[in-house]
């Protein structure tokens, strides 16, 4: 039997020298800042979700209309989006920490200015703000990670740990949502983020060692200006496609503008002397293949996370405490996979198979999805696929991070963070609102041909499910054909 070398499966190979300031801290206060790092990315996690839950209660008290209130979720969404890929190269060319902290800052103070929000205009306002610190956060938090985890199982081991916050934080935040809200008032969503962020930054202090920027050279201007407000305007069409329309002139101009922006950021990439994105990080087979599987696989949970909550809710009629409970069980498994199963599996067999596997998995809980009827009963036809689809999760997070990050040097290891934050950004936003309009025409033409309004209204939700299942399938393809976990894919400098 070969024996396994955990450096060729994981794709890259250790190079403690160029990463020793944020290495060096002994093995304790590693695991303790794993734990702080995860507790910090799990407030942003948990943020995407459970405002949900209470924006009707939001619209009641601040007299939003339908058209503005979803400017609650699209605000946080645009800087979230927009500055993914500018706040984890930030950190590599400043000082990690010192933008992790920032961040963090931000977040936590927007969140405390959401919570006492008394005017519709000052919480849009600070759920921008938050969305500029959680885009931050996320980014340079991915990348403190894999810089302090160099060895292969330990890596492996902290990967699985922060996939399952990163996997169990939005299911979670729907039933932390529902009780808060129904417990207490919708501003608590908000002012619960502020006691866990001022921890979070005191022990960051006291347990991160403080370090330079890695990255040589200068911050590229043009090209954060240009990929900032061209990923801007592409999240602006889509979380506004729906309501404009996605053939109307505002969502078409929009979606050009952002491709022109994105156009001129390539072209400056190609030829400025210090890229923000150098484009040679695309070259790395794992990297590419990784993000693209990213956004499919955003895609398809997106699809599994808000459709399935949505046919829980109005075709099932549960309430969102109930449907916070339904999501229970694949958290578990998700819990159990991420937090040493995973890792175990990877070492075993490499980033390929498990990757794979999972996602395979995924694809067949959404294929139970689609087959769910009007009356269905949650053991028969709800939990099945909430199982499989904890499975597949649980299995793939952990390898699908570590094949994103695996060829890269650890002075672009922020850069690496930002883009594949931002690929399951984009994946998740622009594939549910792809899924939600091909639902929303199927329950029209199921409504016009005579079916009642639950048979159309669950009609819609299974071709979303489908879909979602094929988005799924697809990524388990290209996992299994075109990643590199046999041979040694040694970190290459992306020039």
């Amino acid at each position: 039997m070969k024996t396994f070398d955990g450096k060729k499966k994981l794709g890259y190979l250790h190079r403690p020298s160029t990463i020793e300031r944020v290495s060096d801290i002994d093995h304790r206060k590693r695991w303790l800042a794993l734990m702080i790092l995860c507790l910090g990315d799990f407030m942003i996690v948990l943020d995407t979700t459970i405002v949900n839950v209470a924006l009707p209660s939001i619209k009641t008290d601040l007299g939003f209309s339908q058209t503005s209130l979803v400017w609650v979720v699209n605000a946080y969404m645009l800087t979230f989006g927009g500055f993914l890929l500018l706040g984890g190269r930030l950190g590599d060319l400043f000082g990690q920490r010192r933008l992790f902290l920032l961040g963090l800052l931000l977040f936590t103070l927007a969140s405390l200015t959401c919570g006492l929000a008394n005017s519709q205009v000052l919480l849009i306002g600070a759920r921008a703000v938050q969305g500029l610190g959680g885009a931050i956060v996320s980014a340079v938090a991915l990348s403190l990670i894999m810089n302090m985890f160099s060895e292969p199982v330990e890596r492996a081991k902290a990967m699985g740990i922060f996939g399952f916050v990163m996997a169990g934080g939005g299911s979670i935040g729907v039933l932390l949502g529902g009780v808060l809200t129904d417990v207490l008032n919708w501003h608590w969503i908000f002012l619960v983020n502020i006691p866990i962020g001022a921890a979070v930054y005191a022990l960051c202090l006291v347990v991160l060692p403080d370090s330079r920027g890695q990255a040589a050279g200068r911050l590229d201007v043009a090209g954060a200006i240009t990929i900032t407000v061209s990923l801007m305007l592409a999240v602006y069409a889509i979380v506004n496609g729906n309501q404009a329309g996605w053939t109307s002139t505002q969502t078409l101009v929009t979606f050009v503008a952002a491709a022109v922006l994105f156009s001129l950021f390539l072209g400056i990439e190609a030829r400025v002397r210090s890229p923000l994105m150098p484009l040679g990080l695309f070259r790395l087979r794992n990297v590419a293949t990784a993000n693209v599987v990213g956004i499919l696989w955003a895609a398809a949970m997106f699809a599994w996370f808000f459709i399935s909550a949505l046919y829980m809710q109005l075709v099932l009629n549960y309430s969102p405490l109930q449907i916070g409970l339904a999501f229970l069980p694949s958290n578990l498994i998700m819990a159990a996979f991420s937090l040493g199963l995973s890792a175990k599996m990877v070492m075993r067999f490499g980033i390929r198979l498990p990757l794979a596997m999972g996602l395979l998995l995924a694809a067949v809980g959404l294929v139970l999805f689609a087959l769910a009827p009007v009356d269905g009963n949650f053991a028969v036809h709800v939990l099945p696929g909430m199982l499989l689809l904890g499975l597949g999760g649980g299995i793939a997070f952990n390898p699908v991070l570590l094949a994103a990050m695996s060829e890269v040097n650890p002075d672009q290891s922020g850069l690496a963070s930002g883009v594949v934050n931002t690929a399951f950004m984009m994946g998740g936003a622009l594939g549910l609102a792809i899924l939600a309009s091909l639902a929303a025409v199927r329950t029209d033409d199921l409504f016009a041909s005579g079916a009642g309004s639950l048979a159309a209204l669950n009609g819609g939700y299974h071709v979303a499910f489908i879909i979602g299942a094929l988005f799924a399938a697809t990524a388990s393809l290209l996992s299994a054909v075109f990643l590199r976990t046999g041979s040694a894919a040694p970190a290459h400098s992306a020039q």
